[in-house]
């Protein structure tokens, strides 16, 4: 969804009329098209849209009617690299799905600070690492004296998002009360203990997470006052010229995460070093001078890479690349990988 789709969509809603825009026909198909990309070689799209008309047309009946009734997942695992294990709803509960972020994103999006990067429009990966090599740039003064860095993260961060928390949150920006029924459920479809934790494999998941954690960035910008603070979903970085302060708001981020949220810092993955030593960050290092590959991220790239790749992993793994001081290992790739013969002539040292 571009940044068009979002302005065209509810985010001049303010809460109000936003069931209706969210099961309005031209939402649904809308969201259809925009669910439907890249995946039109599926079985189960293929399938669905032999009756596309008739299924968008049942469940914008059943949401005005609100006899509407979310189907039961599919769990699988996937590696990423590490196994996550991975919720699948129906074609048309993604469809809403969907619609619901269309209409809800720009709503909660422009209150969001600047610095959260996970999942939005014009953010990403790439940009909150550049960020990070901004912050400490200017926190360093150019690396002409020492900053310290502490990276955090949370603890089974989206199996512990509490579902009353996060509807609390929601409701001081909708006031719809269909909404909020329509909300609850989508929200109360999936639960990893009573009352808490969000499926991986929803696109509302991650639209959630992010309203969750804003009230930590909240937090922490208004209230801690960190100058130098940035998010991408549950990992977050802060930095500071004393290790005796970051220390104390160790702390003092544990006792807010936990009073207001329900949630806890990962105690292994809470880690202060000084910047010099490089900062393990998003699949890259950031070092004083240069961005490397993160030693796990490499070793993943080549591990596929001798197993045989196609083009469209092979342009990945070389976008990837791009982002770090990879000319070395951008000359490795091209030799190690085993793409078919018809691509190989392209893919040559000269290319690098």
């Amino acid at each position: 969804m571009n940044q068009r789709d979002i302005n065209r969509s509810g985010g001049g809603l303010n809460g109000h009329g936003f069931f209706d825009e969210i099961i309005s026909l031209k939402n649904l198909f809308s969201a259809w098209r925009e669910f439907k990309r890249g995946k039109t070689n599926k079985l189960e799209i293929q399938e669905f849209v032999l009756n596309l008309e008739n299924h968008i047309f049942q469940l914008h009946v059943e949401l005005k009617n609100k006899t509407y009734i979310h189907s039961p997942y599919t769990a699988f695992y996937v590696n990423d690299p590490k196994p996550r294990h991975i919720h699948k709803a129906s074609v048309r509960d993604r469809i809403l799905h969907h619609a619901i972020f269309r209409i809800l994103y720009p709503i909660f999006d422009k209150h969001f600070i600047h610095d959260s990067y996970s999942c939005r429009i014009s953010k990403g990966t790439h940009c909150a690492v550049a960020r990070l090599e901004r912050f400490l740039a200017r926190a360093s003064s150019n690396n002409t004296h020492l900053i310290y860095v502490l990276k955090c993260d949370i603890r089974k961060f989206f199996d512990s998002i509490r579902h009353d928390i996060l509807l609390e949150i929601i409701c001081q920006h909708i006031h719809d009360e269909s909404a909020i029924r329509l909300l609850r459920q989508i929200i109360g479809s999936f639960e990893k203990s009573p009352g808490a934790g969000l499926p991986l494999g929803n696109v509302t998941s991650q639209l959630f997470a992010n309203i969750y954690l804003n009230e930590l960035d909240q937090f922490m910008k208004h209230r801690l006052k960190a100058k130098h603070y940035l998010r991408y979903c549950d990992d977050f970085i802060i930095l500071g010229d004393d290790q005796v302060t970051l220390n104390e708001t160790i702390g003092e981020v544990g006792d807010f995460l936990r009073a207001r949220l329900k949630l806890s810092l990962h105690s292994r993955k809470v880690i202060i070093r000084k910047s010099r030593q490089g900062i393990d960050f998003l699949g890259y290092v950031v070092l004083p001078h240069h961005r490397a590959l993160r030693t796990k991220t490499k070793q993943r790239i080549f591990k596929k890479a001798k197993r045989g790749i196609n083009n469209h992993s092979f342009q990945s793994f070389l976008g990837v690349l791009s982002h770090c001081s990879g000319y070395d290992l951008k000359r490795r790739l091209y030799k190690e990988a085993e793409l078919p013969k018809t691509n190989k002539s392209r893919y040559t040292d000269d290319n690098v």
